[in-house]
């Protein structure tokens, strides 16, 4: 039996280390020098893909978004100004339309496991957009929320237990600093940001209830380029998170906190909607993209052709991964809230691909290289293997006619192996700088998958 000085000895030592672990930890000041030096927790990268949802009262007239075009100038807003005079009576508010928000299909349980199925590692639902309506029940929205009028539930809340009851997925929101109508937003934009009434009032308090209440490990920020970051109190709220919230440990956050801060601060980078460089970039980055290439919310005239393909939509995942990027790939359900078929479609065949190929995309790194240098349409991952090597895949957005078909950017060594995924057969190849693999005609029912095929190489030099 140990002795009491053993055991106090154990004690104390217990305690001094706990003691300098505490006084240890790092925390971040206010400030986008301090902030920016917070890596990412490590699942976010290894994610590689999410589901961004945009759904909320726009999802009632779900027509060419016609009152997000009425905020803006331009013939867009010509045509939505056309489309709204002639379909509503002229005192017809956007308010109006809230009480048609009814959701009454919506099943957060079927949306797990339609996201589940999709092989993504998170999501980002919207919780206000611009237009201020809430999709959960804030203390600082009221009668303008999703308990108050509409569908008289909480839908960030029903959505954040389903995903987390049925699914390992990581929830996230988004959040809108700004709303167009709000009449302190108007007077601190006609104050040209001395004042921050409607920052202090709603957007912090809203920010700071949505982290407390609901434990996001995404905080997607919008809204905010008509004022600079100061206005917004941005990077105290990041401090905060980064230091003090309940998701201090597993939150990260984008670049959209500030005229101007988009592109160059923040836990991630957007820089643009639809962003994808191309080219690997120096910090981690997101390409936030839509199925359907004409809108972030759902349309009710959308039509089969303006919806992302399954080749077009692997060729941005290999072309974004390969650069270093996240692919979060946007779906707008609809007013009833139902995932409608063709985007059901799209996030389940891209499950299938992924449950065959995940392992070029989910935990990689860049290569040294990420297009091939002979190659057309071939983007590269890489990864550590238990080995303590790297295993490279060329992802092929063609597959190659049968006969010799040479990569050139690999360096062969005698141990190289490469291999099909999906295909029981080793490839044969030969040369070193640079490698030729000779493509087996390979008979329709053995072919692994209908795009995107993907070679491994291992042992390369």
């Amino acid at each position: 039996m140990a002795s009491v000085n053993t055991i106090l000895l154990f004690v104390f030592v217990f305690s001094f280390i706990s003691l300098l672990t505490v006084c240890n930890a790092v925390r971040y000041d206010p400030t986008w020098d301090s902030l920016d030096t917070r890596p990412n927790p490590a699942w976010y990268d290894e994610s590689k893909i999410g589901i961004f949802l945009h759904w909320g009262v726009f999802s009632v007239p779900s027509l060419l978004s016609e009152w997000f075009w009425m905020q803006w100038e331009g013939e867009k807003n010509k045509r939505a100004i056309e489309y709204m005079s002639a379909n509503y009576k002229p005192d017809f508010t956007y308010a109006d339309f809230a009480k048609d928000f009814d959701v009454d299909l919506f099943d957060p349980n079927e949306w797990a496991d339609i996201f589940n199925a999709s092989g993504a590692q998170y999501i980002v639902l919207t919780s206000k957009h611009h237009e201020g309506y809430t999709n959960w029940p804030s203390k600082y929205s009221f009668s303008w929320n999703s308990m108050d009028v509409g569908p008289h539930r909480d839908l960030v809340g029903d959505l954040a237990t389903a995903i987390r009851s049925k699914t390992n997925i990581h929830f996230g929101l988004y959040h809108s600093l700004f709303e167009w109508f709000h009449p302190l937003y108007l007077r601190d934009k006609a104050n040209k940001w001395k004042t921050n009434e409607f920052v202090t009032s709603k957007t912090m308090p809203e920010l700071y209830e949505l982290v407390n209440t609901y434990k996001p490990d995404v905080i997607w920020s919008d809204g905010d380029w008509e004022a600079p970051d100061t206005y917004w109190n941005s990077t105290e709220f990041i401090a905060w998170l980064y230091n003090d919230s309940p998701v201090k440990d597993t939150i990260v956050t984008n670049d959209r906190w500030g005229n101007g801060v988009m592109c160059h601060h923040g836990g991630f980078l957007t820089c643009s909607d639809r962003y994808n460089p191309g080219v690997l970039q120096k910090r981690k980055w997101e390409n936030a993209m839509t199925v359907d290439s004409q809108s972030w919310g759902y349309r009710r005239d959308a039509t089969l052709k303006d919806m992302l393909t399954m080749e077009s939509l692997l060729a941005t995942l290999a072309s974004t991964v390969s650069c270093g990027g996240n692919m979060l790939i946007n779906v707008g359900p609809t007013k009833d809230g139902r995932i409608i078929p063709l985007f059901e479609e799209r996030l389940r065949a891209l499950g299938v691909w992924l449950q065959l190929n995940g392992q070029a995309i989910y935990g990689t790194k860049p290569w040294t290289h990420q297009n091939d240098t002979i190659a057309k349409n071939v983007w590269y991952t890489s990864k550590k293997n238990t080995d303590g090597g790297l295993d490279v895949y060329a992802i092929l957005l063609n597959f190659p006619d049968p006969g010799q078909f040479v990569l050139g950017a690999p360096t062969a060594s005698p141990d190289t192996k490469v291999t099909l995924l999906g295909y029981s057969d080793p490839l044969t190849w030969k040369g070193s700088k640079g490698i030729s693999i000779t493509i087996p005609a390979i008979p329709f029912n053995r072919m692994p998958c209908q795009y995107a095929w993907v070679l491994k190489l291992t042992n390369l030099f």
